[in-house]
């Protein structure tokens, strides 16, 4: 039995998140397997009624289950950032989460702001590392408030970190059939990318049946506009892979459908929608629930829950191929609306 911790968080989380479970518990019941959901009720609510973020002893329970899964986190009323660093910064860093998976893949065409583009332009997965960088918290502020006031930033590479993460993208690059991974950096600018260079060089020569290739990232974000099909697997730092990905969710269709990983191998790993809480829709059964769908495809392919895991993304396809779903924006289906739209095709596609 899988233990799954369920964090429903701020705004619309609590809303997808519910949809998701709705599609968890129908995968369980047509592919048979079984589980058991420890919600949490941590988010800014929380907070502001407590004055707790995470409670002493939360992340040892996490590190207990087999996954967690987490709707989305930010409320205007908490200071900006405050919340999210409190429990998914505190979650990818305290449990070593170093891979931040997000595939963008276009079902249909009519749902890309690019002209011309097709499903089969539109397929590929970034590997973000996602511990280090500029979010590793190292800052701080001299003179404070006043017209001299400096503010400080500093982006952390480690040797460990960066060849791990290397070394994660290029295994799922040779999984993939045109075993392609491109390396996305400023080395040019940024120097101390050159570690990020030389250790895609040094490890890429353990791989020769996948093809290298690398961008810079302000030409990676304009070939993900021109020319998308060029990505296979892309892995890049945790700021560039943070921006980056966010277009490319554009490019598939909108943050509505984007889903995303955060992965230790082997360890407990945690799973979302990449969209925010978007308050102003809270409690109003009008977010599209199926980034938040697509996370639970992704966390049951990696508890080895395959042929569930397809059968999820092949019912969020066969929607967004088929004629019944409108429009990804808010408002057009009810939240309910399309999560029974997706249990509804799994049971068709089951019982072909």
């Amino acid at each position: 039995m899988y233990e799954i911790a369920v964090i429903g968080g701020d705004g619309i989380g609590p809303e997808v998140v519910r949809e998701g479970l709705k599609v968890l518990a129908a995968a369980a019941e047509m592919r048979g397997f079984s589980y058991r959901v420890e919600e949490y009720p941590y988010g800014t609510e929380h907070y502001l009624e407590t004055g707790v973020i995470l409670p002493e002893g939360t992340l040892d329970e996490f590190r207990q289950m087999d996954a967690i899964y987490i709707g989305a986190i930010g409320d205007p009323r908490a200071e900006v950032g405050l919340i999210e660093r409190g429990i998914i910064g505190a979650v990818r860093w305290d449990l070593d989460l170093y891979v931040n998976l997000r595939p963008i893949k276009l079902y249909s065409e009519r749902f890309c702001p690019l002209k011309g583009k097709k499903p089969e332009d539109v397929d590929m997965v970034f590997v973000r590392e996602n511990t280090e960088d500029a979010y590793a918290g190292m800052h701080g502020f001299v003179h404070k408030g006043t017209p001299l006031e400096v503010s400080t930033q500093t982006m952390v590479f480690s040797r460990p970190a960066v060849e791990r993460v290397i070394r994660y993208a290029f295994e799922l690059a040779r999984k993939r059939p045109r075993r392609q991974l491109t390396l996305i950096d400023k080395a040019n600018a940024v120097r101390a990318h050159d570690l990020w260079t030389r250790a895609f060089a040094e490890i890429g020569e353990e791989y020769p049946d996948v093809t290298r290739d690398h961008a810079y990232i302000d030409a990676a974000c304009m070939w993900m506009v021109k020319n998308p099909e060029w990505f296979d697997v892309a892995v890049t730092t945790n700021l560039f892979g943070d921006i980056i990905t966010d277009l490319g969710a554009m490019v598939q269709g909108g943050m509505g459908i984007a889903a995303s990983a955060n992965i230790h191998p082997g360890r407990v790993s945690m799973f979302e929608p990449i969209h925010g809480s978007a308050p102003k829709y809270k409690d109003q059964n009008k977010a599209n629930p199926l980034a938040a769908i697509s996370a639970v495809q992704m966390m049951l392919d990696f508890l080895g829950e395959e042929e569930a895991a397809a059968l999820v993304e092949r019912a969020v396809a066969a929607l967004l191929t088929g004629d019944r779903i409108r429009s990804l924006g808010a408002g057009v289906h009810g939240t309910d609306e399309i999560g029974n739209m997706v249990v509804e095709e799994m049971r068709r596609l089951a019982d072909e």
